[in-house]
Parts: C-alpha cells; structure tokens; sequence
C-alpha cells in the first residue's frame, strides 16, 4: 500500500503570502510612515509657495501655481478626512468615536468646498462674493465645532488661575483681531484703523484769464472732451470682448452668483465668528490636555485650529482690502496645508496611542 502524503504543506503557501500581505499594509499605514508623509507634504507645500507665491508679472499669478496651491490643500484636507474616519470606525478610541466622525466630515466638507472653490475661480474664471463652496464651507464649521464641543465636554476642564487667563486673554486676542478684519470702512475710518478716503479737490479758473483769451477756452474744452472721449473709448473694451469674458462662464453660473451675493457679508461674518470660537474650542483642548498621556495629539489639534485661524484671517483681511480683486495663493496661505496635515496628524497619534493602550491592557491580563 502506498503511503499518502499530507496536503499541509500546500496549506502553508497562501497562509505566509496572506501574513506578509498584512505585515505589509500595517507598516504602510503605521503612525510613523502616516506621520513623515504628512510632514513631506507640508515641507513640499511650503518650498512650493516660498518660491512660486511671487508674481514675475502685472498680470498675477500663473494657471499652473494655482493648481498647484490647490492639489496641496485638498489633499492634506482628504487625508485628514481619511484618517478621522478611520479613528471613527475604531472603537478604542479613548476621547470617543462621535469626536473623531465630527473633524473628518469637517475635513472632508472642506475638501470638497475647495474643490468647488477651484473650479469657480480657475475653470469658470470667476471671483464671486459667494459661490456654491461657502456652503459645504459652512457644515465643516459645524461641524469641526460639534466635534471639538464633544472633545471638551468629554473631559472635565479643571483649569488653574493662569490658564484661564491665558485662555482669556488669546479670546480678547481673537475677538479684537476679528472685529478688525470684519469692521466696514466706515467703522475703521472713525476709530482711526484705515485712513480716510481722498476727497476731490475743485480747483476755478480766474475770471480775468477767462476774459483775456476769450472763445480760446472753449475750443480748450472741446479738445479735452474729445481727448477724454478717445480715451474712454480706448480704455473701454469692445462688445466682443466683453461677451467673450461672459462666456466663460455658463448663465446658470452667473446667475446663481447674482442671487448670493446679497448673502456675502452674513457668510463672512459667520467664517470669522466660527474662526475665533474654534480658537477658544482649541485652547481650550490644549490646556486641558495638557501633560497627559493623549496630550501631543491634542496638540497637533490646536496647532491645527491656530493655523486655520491664521490662514481665513489673512484671507479676509487682503480680500477686504483688494475689494474682492483679491486672488488666492498668498504665502500665509500655506496654513490651510497646514491646518489639514496637523489635523491627520493629530489623528494618527490619537489612534496609536489608543491602540497601543489597548494591547498593553491585554498584555497585563494574558500575564
């Protein structure tokens, strides 16, 4: 009779190249290779705009470098998205699953708000008051709020006297700088913040000059109105190129711009009272967790927030002053980069501690 050979040791084939699949993926996305990605992409945003954000020309800023600005921010803010989820889905996260789902809709709104923002300004060639973006804008306010609110309420604020100082005092900050940058002109002129507007000066010729030269200023008159009449024709661009820059951009896109652009002042005013209450939410956090064991993802949570703060109040504040000619890619709006890649990090580290806490406890016990 012959003698059957055992079949294991075909079993052990797939069994290695499924660990070694694993082993594989597990150090692809661990904290540390997640963490040096996340710097690469900020220090490579930052080289990008440091060499690229100054115009050679009157004509602004080239196609290319707005692209360019604009790949560097979505993708911080989908990877951020991305890792919050993943925290979501986890149920060992120790300040809760419903503060992590919060931060990545608020990052993944964001991300899909500078989409529509991209294509608004360098597709259709557009710099409205208010586009489609500010809505989705809007709901990663509320929600990177919700969530940081649920931050805070899940751990108990027992702050000393000089904390809540220093949080008062980077509240009076906020609140002042805010009021700053969402005063009308008018409001700045009376207290002295910008400089009054240019009034025209009228200056009368003398009556004996007029006598002396008789019908010669008449015929001067002429001249200059025919000259300014050249000039504004000359200035004033022709009906083909005006209906070519209209073209551009579909009627339904123009139209819709008409119709909220009333509600542009009410939307600002949100962003900017939203900024400064996620810098409180922040500080906050950061004292709060301070010197604890969850303490450095908190930290890149602040960083975060700040960064965000810094960016929206740089960019109202060169909008407010360009009269809403203002185009986007200035070099301090690298923070939106990274404000993006400091929330992934922060969730990163969340999760890694949360896990490594958890096998050390399954450690203890099995021992």
């Amino acid at each position: 009779m012959g003698c059957v050979q055992p079949l294991v040791r075909y079993r052990e084939i797939p069994m290695s190249s499924t660990s070694e699949k694993s082993s594989t993926s597990t150090s692809l996305l661990s904290a540390q290779t997640l963490v040096i990605v996340g710097i690469v992409w900020a220090v490579m945003a930052l080289l990008f705009f440091l060499l690229f954000s100054v115009p050679l020309s009157q004509e602004g800023l080239p196609l290319w470098y707005s692209i360019g600005t604009l790949v560097f921010e979505c993708g911080a803010y989908l990877g951020a998205a991305l890792v919050c989820f993943r925290n979501w889905k986890s149920p060992h996260m120790a300040s809760g699953r419903n503060v992590w789902l919060g931060i990545g809709l608020g990052m993944l709104f964001y991300f899909i708000g500078s989409v529509l923002f991209g294509i608004w300004e360098l597709y259709f060639e557009l710099d409205p008051d208010v586009s489609p973006a500010d809505a989705f804008y809007l709901v990663s306010y509320v929600a990177l709020i919700g969530g940081m609110v649920l931050a805070v309420t899940s751990k108990r604020l027992n702050l000393e006297l000089w904390q809540w100082g220093l949080l008062a005092a980077i509240a009076a900050f906020g609140i002042a700088v805010a009021i700053w940058v969402a005063a009308p002109d008018s409001w700045r002129q009376q207290l002295g913040m910008a400089p009054a507007a240019p009034q025209e000066v009228v200056t009368g010729s003398a009556p004996d000059s007029t006598a002396a030269k008789g019908k010669a200023p008449a015929l001067d008159n002429s001249a200059q109105s025919k000259a300014k009449g050249t000039a504004a024709a000359a200035a004033k661009p022709a009906p083909e190129e005006e209906s070519a820059e209209v073209a551009k951009a579909p009627e339904w896109v123009t139209a819709l711009d008409k119709q909220l652009s009333p509600y542009a002042y009410a939307i600002n005013l949100f962003y900017i009272v939203g900024d400064v209450f996620l810098l409180i939410i922040a500080t906050a956090l950061l004292l709060a967790f301070w010197g604890g064991r969850f303490s450095q993802s908190w930290r890149m949570i602040a960083a975060a927030t700040f960064s965000l703060y810094i960016a929206d109040m740089y960019f109202k504040w060169r909008d407010t002053q360009a009269e809403g000619s203002y185009q986007s890619g200035s070099l301090l709006e690298v923070f939106f980069v990274f404000s993006g890649i400091l929330f992934g990090i922060g969730a990163v580290l969340e999760h890694d501690i949360s896990t490594r806490s958890r096998q050390s406890r399954r450690t203890r016990r099995s021992a």
